[in-house]
């Protein structure tokens, strides 16, 4: 809510920055507000002592991660528990590729993370390699650093299920058509609970936000910068609020995008409510788009003969699965990349109109498993299962059915698109078998620098209101509004009044005097006939990163 997480319902639905050289360790957190957190802050000091000292050993990355040269990477060791900060420990991958610019323009390390949670940020110094154009006077500055999370991928990593079994379709409809097909979900929900009890149950009271946070301090220790530069994305942006709120006096550059509610009322159970509202908003703007440009797809002029179409193919979807796999619950795990990202509106919207046309071949193979794709199925159960395992220890539930099946069936009347898979996404948190924590009281004034928040009004995953709060909530913060759009990781958009912010603020620290709106990006085009299924499966796999 990555956050940037996609949406997928367990058993139901997969959908869902300096000055270098300084080694001295960094004082402790004297600010620090979660319970135990004086432990944890005099832990942190220790483990990014040690990792100022021993720094990364940069190799070139293993061939299977699918990093090339320059890019290099390695690991940080840091606590599973910072409250011991001697005892055991896990492994954190790391990546990075050097600045491009001379030695007097170097400004340290750029650290990224994307969303989830549980998104991988490993592919980050490639913006550089790929030559992004968005980048190249930043690079010059930055050594880009990518890094997996606590039990993310290359890092120590958590399961919950047998990765093979996870991908198999097609998975119950997430829509209930009666209390029999709650029951259904409720089981698979608890049972999906056990299994991460029972494969990862000795990281679960350790898989929180503000250890990540912590994870973040010992990286930027290890990498040899006194100031922590960071960009976060979706749920990125929560743990760039926490490590403020940690760690203000260890802040150079913080840019947040697209911006998770920090209000500690909103951690997790009604940050996922209101997702749910703001999806349907956004799908609604994807059909108007849809029928704005049907001369091109031929779904519906109108953006209720649009709906019409949807209800139609997911009532088709689940009477006969298309190609023996796509049902209701696949097709959701596919279309929610259009609300996600207008770079998915055309790719959809094509895959959809050449199926109505008689070609099913690019939907089975965007919207169904690949059960040949064993690393990445490998990928999709570890994302999920860190998105629930974080979310989890993160904030204490609701417990009883009544509550989550009172305001999901409220909230569906008016807010169908994705309300029931969100609900059993989410509910293993019900019955969870960890430790569930009480979320950080977000907010930083004294020691913190100027702060750069970026946000578009019509977010479907990250609601507007999060930047607002957060902005309230870290002094000194600016925010760069993107107005009547609502495409999720503003940053990576081409938006002149966005990325000239953007640059200004990594390379100058300078924010303008006052908050700023910006006109919207480019509106998407129609993609040519024949969208190919690569491009609508990329299409569904980036939205999958983020909650």
């Amino acid at each position: 809510m990555r956050r940037t997480a996609l949406f997928g319902a367990t058993g139901g639905v997969i959908a869902g920055a300096l000055i270098t050289g300084a080694l001295a360790a960094p004082t402790a957190g004297a600010s620090e507000r979660t319970p135990g957190g004086a432990a944890e802050a005099r832990g942190v000091a220790v483990a990014a002592a040690k990792a100022a000292k021993k720094g990364i050993d940069w190799t070139d990355c293993p061939a299977d991660w699918g990093l090339a040269k320059p890019i290099q990477c390695g690991y940080v060791t840091v606590p599973l528990d910072y409250a011991k900060p001697n005892g055991r420990t896990i492994k954190l991958a790391v990546d990075r590729i050097a600045g491009t610019g001379s030695a007097s323009e170097r400004q340290g390390s750029l650290i990224y993370n994307p969303g989830g949670p549980g998104g991988s940020g490993l592919r980050f110094p490639t913006r550089v390699t790929t030559k992004n154009p968005l980048w190249t006077k930043v690079s010059k500055a930055y050594d880009f650093v990518g890094f997996d999370p606590r039990g993310v991928g290359h890092s120590t990593a958590i399961s919950c299920v047998d990765p093979q079994e996870y991908v198999k379709a097609p998975k119950l409809d997430p829509v209930p058509d009666s209390e029999a097909d709650k029951r259904v979900q409720r089981k698979l929900a608890r049972e999906y609970a056990e299994g991460c009890k029972e494969r990862s149950g000795w990281m679960l009271p350790q898989m929180t936000t503000p250890n990540t946070a912590r994870d973040i301090d010992v990286i930027r220790a290890a990498l040899g910068d006194k100031k922590l530069n960071y960009l976060g994305v979706s749920y990125g942006t929560y743990i760039g609020g926490v490590y403020a709120t940690l760690f203000p006096t260890h802040v150079r550059r913080l840019i947040v995008d697209s911006v998770v509610n920090p209000s500690r009322e909103k951690i997790w159970y009604q940050a996922n409510l209101d997702q749910d509202v703001a999806f349907e908003t956004r799908w609604n703007d994807w059909k108007a788009w849809v029928a704005k440009n049907d001369a091109a797809y031929h779904i519906g002029d109108t953006p209720a003969k649009v709906q019409q179409q949807w209800e139609k193919l997911r009532a088709a979807a689940k009477k006969s699965p298309i190609g023996g796999v796509v049902g209701p619950a696949e097709l959701l795990g596919f279309f929610q990349s259009a609300p996600y990202y207008d770079s998915s509106w055309a790719t959809v919207a094509q895959v959809w109109s050449d199926y109505l046309g008689g070609d099913e071949k690019a939907l089975v193979e965007a919207a169904g498993p690949d059960m040949s794709d064993t690393a990445g199925n490998i990928a999709s159960e570890n994302g999920n299962a860190v998105y629930t395992a974080v979310e989890c220890a993160d904030a204490k539930w609701p417990t009883g059915w009544s509550k989550w099946d009172r305001d999901n069936t409220r909230l569906h009347r008016d807010y169908p698109f994705l309300t029931w898979s969100n609900a059993w996404m989410n509910l293993p948190c019900a019955t969870w078998g960890a430790k569930q924590g009480t979320p950080l009281e977000v907010g930083a004034a004294k020691g913190l620098p100027k702060t750069l928040i970026v946000q578009s009004t019509r977010d479907a995953a990250t609601p507007y209101e999060g930047a607002v709060e957060l902005h309230k909530r870290l002094k000194g913060s600016r925010l760069v509004t993107e107005k009547d759009a609502g495409s999720h990781g503003v940053t990576g958009l081409v938006n002149p009044c966005v990325n000239d912010r953007v640059d200004a603020y990594l390379l100058k620290g300078t924010v303008d005097a006052k908050d700023v709106t910006c006109a919207p990006h480019a509106t998407p085009v129609p993609a040519k006939s024949g969208a190919s299924a690569k491009a609508a499966k990329a299409a569904k796999e980036a939205a999958a990163v983020i909650k």
